[in-house]
C-alpha cells in the first residue's frame, strides 16, 4: 500500500551534512521524495507540530532544538513508507537504534538524534499538512 509519510532532517543532521546520505538511503530503499525543502521551521510550526508534547518537561528544549538551525522538510511517498521510514531511520534513542539505521550509524544521543518521522499514517497526514501546506508532487 502507497503511503506519503514526513521526515525531518534536523539541525544537528543539517549541520553534519547528512542531507545527501540520508536522502541517498532513502531513495536506494525505493521511496520517492514528493516534497523537500530547506528552512528556518517558524517557532508556530514548530510548536504546532509537537502539540501533543506540550506541557512535558522536554517540550521547550525540543521546540528550541528545531528552531535553532535549518531543518530539511521531506515528504516521502512509496510502499508502506511510514513503517519503512521508521525502521530506516532507526529507534528514537540511538544507543538503542540498529547498526545500519540513520540513528544507530550517526547519533549518539537523544537529544541530537538527527531526524524525525511520522509515527502511523495518521501522524503524517497531520504533519505533511504542517509542513507542506502547498502539497506536494505525486
Amino acid at each position: 500500500m502507497s503511503e506519503t509519510t514526513l521526515v525531518l532532517i534536523k539541525p544537528g543532521g543539517v549541520k553534519r551534512n547528512l542531507i545527501g546520505e540520508i536522502t541517498r538511503r532513502i531513495e536506494q530503499r525505493g521511496l520517492n521524495v514528493v516534497g523537500l525543502k530547506l528552512m528556518r521551521a517558524p517557532r508556530e510550526l514548530v510548536e504546532a507540530h509537537y502539540a501533543e508534547h506540550q506541557g512535558k518537561g522536554f517540550f521547550e528544549d525540543v521546540v528550541n532544538y528545531l528552531c535553532s538551525g535549518p531543518v530539511v522538510a521531506m515528504a516521502i511517498q512509496g510502499p508502506n513508507a511510514v513503517k519503512a521510514i521508521r525502521t530506516m531511520m532507526g529507534a528514537t534513542n540511538p544507543i538503542e537504534a540498529t547498526p545500519g539505521s540513520v540513528r544507530g550509524d550517526f547519533a549518539l544521543s537523544i537529544d541530537d538524534n538527527l531526524t524525525h518521522s511520522s509515527s502511523d499514517p495518521e501522524a503524517a497526514a497531520n504533519e505533511l499538512a504542517l509542513w507542506f501546506p502547498e502539497g506536494i508532487v505525486s
